[in-house]
């Protein structure tokens, strides 16, 4: 076949450059034994020829993929969006490819751990949000790749996540320095395994009340369903039902803190006037609603964690029990406000929206 009417061959690029074979292979592999002006020459020939080299033969030279896998719970959340948007470039700028595996479910993530496609189709395996059995986390240990864990601390393992005890302490200290003391904190309740928010925040809810003196309540503890409207309701309906009802709300996520919001004006309950919402995250919504909140930046989660995985697929001896771990903020907007007090005597021993706002004597 004329070598017009057929692809190029790497002997096509060396004859056209005047180099070895060999010389070709080793520049287009990005080898440091190239000369600048050899690599020049073999580049531009490459170009002109439309050479590109196949991935599946350099992985045979190189014993790299060119790839680097990703295992997500969902690709439908701000978070996810926002830390691949800032991994994806930085992957291409290395000349790799980003290949993602989403498991929504407990039977795909059972079928990934089964099969564990990514151990042929990848040089590294970002983890993100995904609370691992001992023996899930020793599978990934066998698959002979970097792993990193985004958005989770694992213990010995590479992990890249914020300080979510310090981001929740910081966020209740705002509310406690405003004057509040009865302050409800609304976890979200997720499918098992799966951790959009941790534990670790509401321990460190629990931690600035006990460095306040403030006495832990049960009762101001409690769950429901992200994004749901009517369960946000429903929980409301607990938190002022009970006889001295919180002045203050701090949502792990600001969608739950909104949906609070929400059904707080809607029942005619003034925010922040009676009563104070912070939030966790700093969603773009959060600005839109003028929300206070404790800011991460998931785009710079996934930014550190291409970074800690590019390191550690070029330098066998990194340290692969590196911990990176990104700091939060607290963003004071509308939604928080010190605490309200009684106008009068007579206010301080009504029921229901009467004692709304006031702070325990």
């Amino acid at each position: 076949m004329p070598p017009a009417q057929r692809h190029p061959t790497m002997a096509d690029v060396a004859e056209r450059a005047g180099v070895s074979t060999s010389t070709v292979s080793r520049t287009l592999r990005g080898l440091s034994t190239v000369s600048p002006e050899v690599r020049a020459r073999v580049e531009k020939a490459a170009r002109e020829l439309n050479f590109a080299v196949s991935r599946q033969a350099a992985s045979l030279v190189t014993g790299r993929t060119g790839t680097v896998a990703v295992l997500v719970p969902t690709l439908d959340s701000w978070f996810m969006g926002s830390a691949l948007s800032s991994l994806a470039p930085l992957l291409r700028a290395a000349g790799l490819q980003l290949n993602v595996y989403e498991v929504p479910d407990l039977a795909e993530r059972t079928a990934f751990f089964e099969h564990l496609p990514a151990r042929r189709n990848a040089d590294a395996l970002l983890v993100f949000s995904f609370d691992l059995t001992d023996e899930e986390t020793a599978r990934l240990d066998d698959l002979g790749m970097p792993v990193i864990y985004v958005s989770r601390q694992v213990a010995g393992r590479p992990s890249v996540y914020v300080d979510d005890v310090a981001g929740a302490l910081h966020g209740t200290r705002h509310l406690l320095n405003l004057g509040h003391r009865r302050i409800a904190f609304v976890q979200t309740a997720g499918a098992s395994g799966f951790s959009f928010s941790s534990d670790e925040r509401l321990l460190g809810y629990q931690q600035a009340l006990t460095e306040a003196g403030v006495p832990l309540d049960d009762a101001l503890v409690v769950s429901t369903r992200a994004g749901d409207k009517r369960a946000a309701a429903e929980v409301l309906g607990t938190l002022l039902s009970l006889r001295e009802p919180p002045t203050a709300v701090f949502a792990e996520q600001d969608e739950l803190a909104v949906a609070l919001i929400w059904n707080l004006r809607r029942t005619q309950i003034a925010v922040p006037e009676r009563v104070s919402v912070l939030g966790y995250d700093d969603q773009p919504l959060a600005d839109w609603f003028d929300l206070s909140t404790v800011a991460q930046s998931p785009s710079d989660m996934g930014r550190e964690a291409g970074e800690l995985a590019l390191k550690l697929i070029d330098d066998s001896g990194a340290d692969h029990e590196r911990h990176v771990v990104l700091p939060t903020y607290v963003i004071p907007r509308a939604t928080t406000a010190p605490v309200a007090r009684p106008r009068d005597e007579g206010e301080r021993h009504t029921g229901g929206e009467g004692t709304l706002g006031r702070a325990p004597s």
